[in-house]
């Protein structure tokens, strides 16, 4: 009984300690940061292999920095790679499991795929977690209510093809 007072002070301090670490991840490492934006620029003129390799590299310098995975999971989605996306969007989960953005994206990748049942989870999640006008939850909404987009389908190897 004599240790609880320093006991209860130390967990205090262990517990403070904890939240201004957590928090701190928040931010990018500056080169990081510079990368991420070579990358989104990347991206806006169309070049995604040269968004991959700044994200990629972004990640090499911050591998904590949670946001990059959310990059690297969008332009995966514009590749067509939803099974890539959803990785990326899974590893940022486990990071920040109320991250709404990576939530709604694993959905959206999930519709793209044609896994609705699996969307609608995502979006259920959403609903709870942060209501019914959330943009997030708004745009899965969206997306589900769309259905799966034919714009990645691959063709079969018997289908005919126009010569």
């Amino acid at each position: 009984m004599r240790f609880a007072p320093a006991a209860a002070a130390l967990s205090l301090f262990l517990a403070t300690t904890a939240s201004v670490i957590s928090a701190a991840d928040k931010v990018p490492d500056p080169r990081a940061a510079s990368l991420i934006a070579q990358g989104q620029a990347a991206l806006a003129t169309g070049d995604t292999q040269g968004a991959i390799d700044a994200y990629e590299a972004a990640l090499a310098v911050d591998p904590g920095y949670t946001p990059i995975f959310l990059e690297l999971a969008e332009v995966a989605r514009q590749e067509g790679l939803q099974g890539k996306a959803i990785k990326y969007y899974r590893e940022a989960l486990a990071r920040d499991p109320g991250n709404f953005a990576a939530i709604s994206g694993e959905g959206a990748a999930l519709v793209e795929k044609g896994a609705l049942e699996k969307a609608k989870r995502n979006l259920a999640r959403l609903q709870s977690l942060c209501g019914d006008a959330c943009p997030e939850t708004l745009s899965l909404a969206t997306t589900i209510e769309a259905g799966p987009s034919t714009r990645f389908a691959v063709e079969s190897a018997d289908a005919p093809t126009a010569n």
